[in-house]
């Protein structure tokens, strides 16, 4: 006997998250950079949510609505000073309905 199994995407289980954005207050923000290190652009490659992009000066800027705030960016640049991270406000933030 076999069981079938529905395959979900990586995106269409991100999809199913919900967020409330702190308009106000993000809690990632990439400092002032001229030239963007190789961190920096690594993290428009690697983040999971897609939050880190280049802008049309060649800098990475984020939009921190939908951070899953798993850390990837955390770990790649927050000790060399090139990120402020802080926990989100209570009550916004990611909110994961699967797991």
């Amino acid at each position: 006997m076999t069981i079938a199994v529905a395959e979900l995407r990586v995106e269409d289980k991100l999809f199913l998250n919900r967020y409330l954005v702190d308009a106000g207050g993000p809690h990632i923000k990439v400092r002032p950079h001229e030239k963007p290190s190789p961190n920096l652009i690594a993290l428009t490659r690697v983040c999971p949510a897609k939050c880190y992009e280049l802008n049309d000066k060649g800098q990475v800027e984020i939009t921190a609505d939908g951070c899953m705030e798993c850390g990837t960016c955390r770990v790649l640049c927050e000790a060399s000073g090139e990120i402020e991270w802080n926990y989100p406000r209570g009550g916004f933030g990611v909110l994961f309905k699967f797991g």
